[in-house]
């Protein structure tokens, strides 16, 4: 069997840091599949488009490949991110870029991907899953304090508000909601810092290591 490494949860749980750690440490490529609503949402703007136009948004997706991530700090932005949750719910657009996320995940020697649906859709017989959250106070707090490092003028009020609307347009999509796998660990990481979640996440991943000979 090989290591592919689900790693799910809501915005700013610690998810993508702890993906990234873990695809270093065991020398797998690495996806946040977050990234690829966010181009789909930031193409349809960028041409336009409406958020809300499913055709549209599934046309932006259709033509999609891994090189329109790279680099590219404009999907790291709040407008960015409220973009993909909006695109996200459309089936069409989650069918599109099914195709490119599974074949991430069947890489020779395994791969981490990060996401919402990773556990449950993209790859559910990954020996390795995590459900990595945390509160939405505590996830608007860290958002937050990344946005404005960067010169980006936002209330934490607001910040939070986007995280309680996120949350739910994203658990509540009817095409591949954001749900905990049966067989994926939970991981809060609301009273960790980024050493301890990364650590209890390495646990995590060896004991699934052992359990299927990896």
């Amino acid at each position: 069997m090989t290591l592919i490494i689900a790693v799910d949860g809501p915005a700013a749980s610690g998810k993508g840091t702890i993906a990234a750690r873990l695809a270093q440490t065991y020398g797998l490529p690495h996806l946040d599949t977050g990234l690829l609503y966010r181009a789909v949402g930031a193409r349809l703007l960028a041409e336009g488009g409406s958020l809300d136009d499913e055709a549209a948004a599934t046309q932006a997706a259709r033509g999609l490949d891994a090189s329109d991530l790279v680099d590219d700090e404009d999907l790291t932005t709040g407008e960015a991110g409220e973009a993909a949750s909006r695109v996200a719910r459309f089936g069409g657009v989650r069918a599109a870029l099914l195709e490119l996320q599974q074949a991430f995940a069947a890489q020779a020697g395994g791969a981490v991907l990060d996401g919402r649906d990773i556990g449950t859709v993209i790859a559910p017989d990954a020996p390795a899953k995590l459900f990595v959250t945390a509160t939405p106070q505590v996830r608007a707090g860290r958002r937050w304090k990344q946005l404005t490092a960067r010169g980006i003028n936002i209330s934490f009020e607001d910040m939070l508000a986007d995280i309680q609307r996120r949350d739910d347009r994203d658990a509540g999509r009817g095409s591949a909601p954001m749900i905990q796998a049966e067989d994926a660990v939970l991981l809060d990481t609301t009273d960790m810092g980024i050493e301890a979640a990364f650590d209890a996440a390495r646990r995590i991943v060896e004991a699934a290591r052992a359990k299927h000979d990896l």
